[in-house]
């Protein structure tokens, strides 16, 4: 079993999403930029380019601040091969809906993983 010690410096949420998404989530709280300018979240509209959301998504993953990792699920399948390569414990990748595409369960990489790992 991994030690405590290895996650104590995680303590952020990240999050990948679309404006109104990341608004919400910034009134809750969860806005960070360290002490290097880098931010924990990435607004994705029409003209964001993949390249920018996997720089992203890339950078979040290997961040040794960051505990848990929300994506808007319509923004994780533009980039589905990476985030179905993911298979990392932490930080933690959660799909989660906006409010105009509603959560798809059948597309949540998770979800399948879970699914899988029980024979279903």
């Amino acid at each position: 079993m991994a030690s405590t010690t290895a996650f104590k410096d995680r303590n952020l949420i990240a999050v990948i999403g679309d404006e109104d998404s990341i608004t919400g989530l910034l009134l809750a709280g969860i806005g960070h930029i360290n002490e290097h300018q880098r931010k924990n979240f990435l607004v994705v509209d029409s003209k964001t380019q993949i390249s920018a959301i996997e720089a992203a998504f890339q950078e979040f993953t290997q961040r040794k601040d960051i505990a848990i990792i929300l994506i808007n699920q319509h923004i994780a399948e533009k980039i589905r091969p990476t985030v179905d390569r993911y298979q990392e414990a932490f930080p933690t990748l959660l799909e989660i809906p906006s409010k105009d595409h509603p959560y798809d369960p059948s597309k949540d990489s998770v979800l399948k993983r879970v699914q899988k790992l029980f024979g279903e």
